[in-house]
């Protein structure tokens, strides 16, 4: 029998339990998968340690990549070329199962793998063909793992919400998974790039990876003004802001008058005291991201292969050391992305 971790209950990193299960057979519209890869985001740390409250039992983790092994019926709305998978085919999950294009919704933001509906931390899945696109063009089911969150994240906030330009200035925070691939996506689209982190080991792997110039922000705790002392005075482009709360206002002190603000985390806190007049006298846009469709996937996935970007990935585990994944996780020491093989 395949199978799967679930979690709790109580919500807590040592209640990921292994168990036995069914996945039952595809319906109209739908697929087997048999997963082999997934990665780890906040997003999954927040379920598994009962911050973001989920239904009891629920299998966790949004992101998977896995190969088609059976394929449920036809549907008429599933006509499009980009939804008709084969047996044998590599496939990738989407973050929302509903929103499929367009701008975003309230009702587009449900079914949620890993949070509204189980996840992929399981040996088989059956999953909408809505849901999946393909992985891109030599890349490993578990390096396809990592783009569903924390990739897409990173591409819309540069580039659907960010709308950079070769020779902008970019400002990265950390080195988690969204913060590396911003990195990249930045560079690899012509811009120079300012990167933060408190470690002076991850500086130099970050300057490594393309950085042009970075600041440790504990020793430097007015980044967002040597931010800008760096630029001359003027200020950088695009901030992608991964703490939200009080880093806020450092992104504010960094960026250039009409600059823009991508918020697409918050792991210095959901709420706090923001420079609201700043904001109105540089002109800011302001723009909070999360995630985006199953169109903005696939876009990604032609940009990564035009672009040559690669992810970086951290350290990988095996579905039954998923509880320490998390503790690694949890640690904060990782560059890049966790991976979890399946």
């Amino acid at each position: 029998m395949p199978i799967a971790m679930r979690l709790g209950p109580p919500a807590a990193i040592d209640q990921l339990v292994p168990f036995e299960e069914d996945p039952g057979r595809p319906g109209a519209g739908e697929v087997l998968v048999r997963m082999r890869g997934s990665s780890l985001n906040f997003h999954d740390y927040l379920v598994v340690t009962g911050r973001m409250p989920t239904a009891g039992g629920r299998i966790p983790l949004s992101d998977g990549a896995g190969e088609v092994v059976e394929v449920g019926a036809l549907r008429g709305d599933e006509a499009d070329p980009s939804m008709t998978f084969r047996v044998g085919e590599a496939v990738l999950g989407t973050f929302f199962r509903h929103w499929r294009e367009g701008d975003p919704a309230q009702w587009k933001h449900g079914a949620v793998a890993g949070e509204h509906v189980d996840g992929y931390a399981r040996q088989f899945a059956v999953v909408p063909v809505a849901a999946l696109t393909r992985v891109p063009h030599g890349f490993s089911l578990a390096e396809a793992a990592t783009l569903p969150c924390a990739g897409l994240v990173a591409w819309r906030a540069l580039g659907c919400c960010g709308g950079i330009r070769p020779g902008d200035v970019v400002l990265v925070q950390g080195t988690g998974g969204v913060s590396v691939f911003a990195l990249q996506f930045a560079k690899a689209m012509g811009a120079t790039v300012v990167a933060i982190s408190s470690s002076e080991g991850k500086l130099k792997r970050l300057r490594a990876l393309g950085a042009d110039h970075v600041i440790h922000y504990k020793a430097e705790p007015n980044w967002g003004r040597a931010a800008r002392r760096w630029t001359g005075g003027r200020g950088v482009d695009h901030i992608v802001d991964v703490g939200g709360a009080d880093f806020l206002n450092q992104s504010i002190e960094a960026c250039r008058t009409g600059g823009s603000i991508a918020l697409v985390g918050l792991l210095a806190g959901t709420a706090g005291r923001v420079d609201t007049g700043r904001i109105m006298a540089q002109q800011l846009r302001l723009q909070g991201v999360v995630v985006g469709s199953r169109t903005d996937q696939l876009e990604m996935i032609r940009a990564i292969e035009s672009l040559g970007v690669r992810p970086v990935i951290d350290s990988s585990f095996q579905l039954q050391q998923l509880p320490a994944a998390f503790r690694h996780q949890e640690a904060g020491r990782h560059f890049g992305k966790i991976v979890v093989e399946i």
